[in-house]
């Protein structure tokens, strides 16, 4: 029993990982143009306790 366990969840992994890239040929995400960019939002203060 144990053995049919294993089987079964070896091939599980096997189509899951044979699923990947499934939708075609792997894209190379676009590069970004070169520099330094920030973005974001800052905020400083005090906070008081009573």
């Amino acid at each position: 029993m144990t053995r049919i366990l294993v089987f079964s969840l070896l091939m599980l992994a096997a189509a899951l990982l044979g699923a990947c890239g499934v939708d075609g040929e792997p894209e190379r995400p676009e590069r970004p143009e070169p520099g330094i960019t920030v973005s974001g939002r800052v905020a400083v203060g005090v906070v008081r306790i009573q």
